[in-house]
């Protein structure tokens, strides 16, 4: 009678034992079951975030421990806006111009991207990109209006396009400046964005409503011109006074590149 007392406690105890494991197993499954799926999500929510946020601005908030942290940083601002383009929107469907538009800043988040820059806002038809925001780039300057020379040059590719759809082409203005520039998270819980702010950008887009007066597309200033090599040519522009500054400011119109380029 004992030994049956026994047996039974130790198929109780199994019983039990297997319970746990059974349950331990399912809870497992759903667990994994919930990873996936959180897994899939966090995904979609980057890929959908990263359309108003550019990739390496999100790596770069994520991965560093400082990136909140505002800090004063040299900076290259190249601002870039279309010629024309209030008096398209009055003329054409909103849905043809939305499509140029967007056709348009793919192909220019292509180019900066490529040389380093970071899209950091489309104010309307405007583009404005950084380069040496997110991390030091001694070779900013030089990547800024390599991006304008190939922008240009997309820029033509693309007008072949639209002319082929009998859309009209399209003509921009780019301004480029480098300086001193208060880098971080700026908003608020809301609505927030990483972010620049300080004078250099202002002189950007100064310079940018100079290649109207000028008649040119590509124009940069005096700073961004002292740090030039020679694979560059440059035509000096007539000093101009622009809103907000005391005395002209000195530009230069990038015409292109030297055939025979220099290594440095």
């Amino acid at each position: 009678m004992e030994l049956l007392y026994y047996i039974l406690i130790l198929i109780l105890i199994l019983f039990i034992f297997l319970y746990v494991i059974i349950k331990q197993k399912k809870r497992n499954r759903e667990l994994e079951k919930l990873l996936v799926h959180t897994n899939e999500k966090l995904e979609r929510l980057q890929i959908s975030f990263g359309r108003f946020t550019p990739e390496e601005v999100i790596e770069h908030l994520t991965d560093s421990d400082s990136a909140f942290k505002p800090s004063m940083r040299s900076v290259t601002v190249l601002f870039a806006d279309i010629k024309g383009f209030t008096k398209m929107c009055g003329e054409m469907e909103p849905s043809v111009v939305l499509g140029i538009l967007n056709g348009y800043f793919r192909c220019m988040n292509k180019v900066l991207t490529k040389h380093h820059g970071q899209v950091t806002e489309l104010i309307g038809d405007g583009i404005l990109s950084l380069f040496g925001a997110l991390s030091n780039n001694p070779w900013q300057v030089q990547d800024a209006v390599m991006a304008a020379l190939e922008m240009r040059k997309v820029l033509d590719e693309y007008n072949k396009k639209l002319k082929a759809k009998s859309f009209p082409e399209l003509s921009f203005g780019i301004g480029i400046h480098k300086g001193p520039v208060l880098a971080g998270v700026i908003g608020n819980y809301e609505l927030s964005k990483f972010g620049v702010v300080g004078d250099p950008i202002n002189v950007a887009a100064r310079v940018e409503a100079l290649t109207r007066d000028h008649n040119v597309d590509i124009l940069i200033t005096d700073k961004i011109m002292a740090e030039l090599d020679n694979r560059f040519i440059l035509e000096k522009m007539p000093p101009t006074m622009v809103k907000g500054k005391s005395e002209p400011i000195e530009t230069y119109f990038v015409k292109g590149l030297t055939k025979k380029i220099n290594s440095f």
